[in-house]
């Protein structure tokens, strides 16, 4: 089930890209032996210009330091697993699919993850499987993290939204520490140059004194799950002192008055009671934004999986609606995309589809993943019968991970693909073994760039691990088996894929004219047709496609990035760009092109959305607390810290500090409990318990803990931390967006 394997030995430097946050830093390596031997940054990389943190220098430990797949497995009846051969592994899990799509329907075979942190590229094959299979509904972890901003992102303008936070004269970072979670090209360095310029004001919103809060000249430290006070205080003073701009406001919006009018009722100092915050700290940091001459705003995962969740992102983004920094030097922009991470619905966000059982709301195509075990463990007739679950640990990463791995065994077939023996992957019917992220052609879609946006394919920096397949070629073998298109489909394309990336584009797009159902499985079709033209990187076939759609909607950005001609020509060129293996800017704008991006017929924002402003009215009336005597504290489950990249670097020995992710607690709850650091505390919730070391810090207030993410997962040296998951449970959700509350988990402290 693991090896080692024995490859030429590699000189020089290879260009790719770090794969622990979206980022995706460009880095060259030095490969001997199939180890990472060396990494530095690549100073040609158009985005990060040779910037990384430490994190990247330890992916050796990825490649190396993992326990590697290297057959299919089939599970047992009495749980164990045996290897057995492709062959047996696609034919086996094609009758499976078939059989339960023709009994209950495609639509109970439900598709979870396609690719996890920078391994995208299978996605678009995963796609292909859905539409042949018929199925119809789909998550991934953005829906446990950002599908409320989506819906809001939707409601207001249909795009996605970034900061300029190089230029910007006021940064406000929400629940956020770019500090260790990065996000935005060179962060750290952007971070210092802002904390020593006494002309810009960083702000920051946390209930801990984060990294990024110890260098802020403003830190609001609200109290656990009340960001949404804070905010709604935040943009009640701009508007009853009348600091909006106005300019703005009627030029460039529509629905404001209902918007204007719940903010005057808004009484500040209550609201600033409730969040903990002074509120001449809240009044003098509303008029520093007003003030300034740019402004932009990060929110991130501390409000994101907190009370509130897809309110507090309506209430970050009016502060800079209202105080009109969008579309300029320094400020808020929405911009271009060369594919999209996630499904229909995106926007105007409405949430009209509903999950079968449950009746959840499906915001940007994604079901919520608080849902998933809901929507698979009951009797149900619509209940999903199977799961494909593609390059992600959901055992480990969502919520009360003992539902997730109970659901699984409820499935009539589960299939996980995947490098590694996962969390998820030990209670899979079939584990199909991936090539890791380093052996085989992959590339992100987290392309948010601005002015100029980046896309970045990978080329391998060695052979893949004999008895693994990258995950194009695994879906295209299930896809073959299941027998969706036949052999007088290909072979025109066939041979127009000889002839030419032109003549290709003519037979392809006159093809999906005479039949639109190849649209469905355009992945697998640019695979099995101009894949082979591509040797060995056929595995990036669907970039193709994908380079197409990008020049015909984005016609201006992609031309000023250099791609020109009619027809199909930009999109040829970009394409043959892209396959070099290197950063490529694929489209440019100047500021005023980001209102090209707002997807509505008058290119003006619509800020009333009902149903939040409903919920911000409410607050007034709501508790801000969610403690009980039984748990009085409150649990962070998953804080970023500088050893911790999610599950992706299994490897415990890459901690350098922290290696157990200790227990984070005040000094007052310190002295209160008897314990001091290096002690050990078990942490209880409604859904389990786990003991854990502990680290007193005045970072956080009294009554607030917090444990790391990444840790409590298994592997041959140890198993050190606690998997988060083991703690938190489903119930406690957002109500519109159904995000969890990872971020805040009644809990209480034990002596050990």
């Amino acid at each position: 089930m693991t090896a080692t394997q024995d490859t030429p030995t590699h000189t020089g430097w290879q260009k790719t890209a770090c794969i622990l946050c979206e980022c995706n830093c460009g880095i060259e390596v030095q490969v001997e032996d199939r180890r990472l031997l060396r990494i530095r940054g690549d100073k040609d990389h158009p985005a990060s210009q040779g910037y990384t943190c430490e994190k990247p220098l330890r992916l050796d430990r990825y490649q190396n330091g993992t326990p590697r797949l290297t057959s299919p497995l089939r599970r047992r009846k009495d749980g164990t697993y045996e290897e057995i051969d492709w062959d047996t592994a696609v034919s086996e899990i094609a009758a499976r699919l078939t059989a339960i799509r023709d009994e209950h329907g495609g639509d109970k075979i439900f598709f979870y993850g396609g690719g996890g942190q920078g391994n995208h590229l299978g996605a678009g094959y995963g796609q292909s499987l859905q539409a042949a299979v018929g199925a119809k509904y789909r998550s991934n972890a953005l829906a446990q993290e950002k599908t409320g901003e989506m819906y809001v992102d939707g409601r207001l303008y249909g795009g996605h939204t970034k900061g300029d936070f190089e230029h910007a004269e006021v940064v406000v970072f929400i629940g956020k520490n770019p500090w260790q979670s990065h996000s935005f090209p060179r962060a750290r360095p952007v971070l210092k140059e802002m904390a020593a310029d006494p002309a810009r004001t960083m702000v920051v919103i946390d209930p801990r004194r984060s990294e990024t809060a110890a260098m802020a000249d403003i830190h609001l430290q609200v109290r656990p799950g009340t960001d949404a006070w804070c905010l709604a205080a935040l943009g009640a003073v701009l508007v009853q002192e009348d600091l909006i701009d106005h300019d703005f406001v009627r030029d460039h919006t529509t629905g404001v008055e209902a918007v204007l009018a719940a903010y005057v009722d808004i009484d500040v100092a209550d609201f600033a009671e409730r969040c903990g915050v002074p509120e001449d700290l809240i009044r003098t940091t509303a008029r520093r934004i007003a003030a300034a001459n740019s402004v932009c705003t990060y929110e991130d995962l501390g409000i994101q999986q907190a009370p509130h969740s897809t309110l507090n992102s309506y209430l970050n983004k009016l502060l800079w609606i209202l105080t009109g920094n969008f579309a300029k030097k320094g400020g808020m922009f929405l911009h271009s995309t060369f594919a999209s991470l996630t499904g229909g619905g995106s926007g105007g966000g409405g949430g009209g589809r509903r999950t079968p059982v449950t009746g959840a709301r499906i915001i940007s195509g994604l079901v919520p993943c608080n849902s998933i075990a809901e929507e698979i463990d009951t009797h149900h007739p619509d209940r999903f019968r199977a799961m494909w679950i593609d390059a992600v640990n959901p055992a480990h990463s969502l919520a009360d991970s003992e539902s997730f791995r109970r659901a699984m065994r409820r499935l009539d077939l589960s299939v996980v693909i995947d490098i590694a023996m996962t969390e998820t992957a030990r209670e899979a019917d079939y584990v199909l073994p991936a090539s890791s992220q380093f052996e085989k052609w992959e590339c992100t879609f987290f392309n948010v760039d601005f002015p100029a946006n980046v896309f970045h394919l990978r080329a391998p920096l060695m052979e893949p691990l004999d008895g693994t397949l990258a995950e194009p070629e695994i879906y295209a073998r299930v896809i073959r088996a299941l027998d969706v298109v036949d052999e007088a489909t290909l072979t025109p394309l066939h041979a127009a894929a000889e002839a030419g990336l032109a003549a290709y584009a003519d037979a392809f797009f006159a093809a999906v004219t005479d039949d639109p159902r190849i649209m469905g499985i355009a992945a697998h079709v640019l695979h099995e047709t101009l894949g082979p033209t591509l040797g060995s990187a056929r595995g990036t076939a669907a970039l193709w496609g994908v380079a197409q759609l990008c020049a015909m909607n984005q016609a201006g950005p992609v031309a000023r990035a250099g791609f020109t001609g009619v027809g199909f020509d930009p999109g040829n060129q970009l394409f043959e760009r892209i396959l070099e293996g290197e950063g490529v800017v694929f489209t440019r704008d100047d500021y005023d092109n980001a209102w090209d991006y707002v997807r509505r017929p008058d290119r003006r924002f619509t800020v009333e959305i009902p149903e939040l402003i409903e919920h911000l009215v409410g607050l007034a009336d709501q508790p801000s607390t969610w403690t009980t005597e039984d748990f009085p504290f409150v649990l962070s489950a998953g804080e970023r810290r500088a050893f911790t990249a999610n599950t992706i670097i299994r490897d415990p020995s890459w901690r350098r500090r922290d290696a157990d992710g200790a227990l984070r607690i005040s000094p007052a709850d310190a002295a209160q409990l008897g314990v001091a650091t290096g002690d050990r505390l078990r942490v209880v919730t409604e859904r389990g318990s786990a003991e854990a070391s502990v680290e007193v810090t005045d970072t956080l207030r009294a009554g607030h803990v917090s444990l790391p993410n990444g840790l409590g997962i298994d592997h041959p040296d140890g198993t050190p931390g606690v998997a988060p998951n083991e703690l938190t449970s489903l119930h406690h959700r957002d109500w519109l967006a159904g995000t969890p509350w990872h971020k805040y988990v009644p809990a209480r402290l034990e002596a050990v």
